[in-house]
């Protein structure tokens, strides 16, 4: 029979296994909520434009960023993008590899006032996958997306007038190096 003690030391380390598994689970979880629910700015995936678009008009501002090192320069070809709730926009933002050697980046997005982010729907987006820029090059990144018209429903976001857009690329050679020496450094075996 086992001892109290050891009872309760199982039940710890049970604990502690717990909290270790949803420690390493919760940024899938919480990224798969916001994907869901909109939260936190998060846009919307669509598959296809809606059927009607209103007379109400909201301002897409538009911002870029890059992460630090990058190696890139990225801006929004237009500042601000005038668009009626449920008519499909495209707007298109620039990218250049200023470095002799190719990037592998990726972009993450989100939309403020957050209260937004449920009725932004993208229909295609650069964002939406790794891309690799070679030495020199200059793209145009194109992006397709619509305001739901179901926004002009909702009295909390009668004074929505503006939206901002933000982008920024990341480096992911740069990330995927960063956690391999970070998991170095930390005793953790990479294999």
């Amino acid at each position: 029979m086992l001892s109290r003690n050891h009872k309760t030391a199982g039940i710890i380390g049970l604990i502690a296994v717990g909290a270790l598994c949803f420690g390493f689970s919760a940024p899938a979880l919480y990224s798969a909520f916001c994907n869901v629910t909109g939260f936190g700015g998060t846009i919307q995936v669509a598959n296809k434009a809606p059927s009607h678009v209103l007379e109400r008009e909201v301002t897409i501002r538009l911002d870029s960023n890059t992460g630090m090192h990058t190696g890139l320069t990225f801006k929004p070809v237009d500042r601000t993008f005038p668009i009626k709730l449920g008519e499909t926009g495209m707007i298109f933002f620039e990218v250049a590899n200023e470095t002799d050697q190719p990037i592998t980046a990726m972009a993450a997005y989100n939309v403020a006032p957050h209260k937004a982010g449920p009725y932004f729907n993208k229909l295609e987006c650069f964002c939406f996958e790794e891309r690799v820029f070679e030495p020199g090059a200059k793209e145009r990144l194109p992006v397709i997306f619509y305001i739901d018209p179901e926004m002009n429903d909702e009295k909390q976001l009668d004074d929505i007038t503006d939206i901002t857009l933000s982008y920024t690329f990341y480096d992911t050679n740069a990330e995927k190096k960063n956690q391999y020496t970070a998991q170095l450094d930390a005793g953790v075996s990479t294999h």
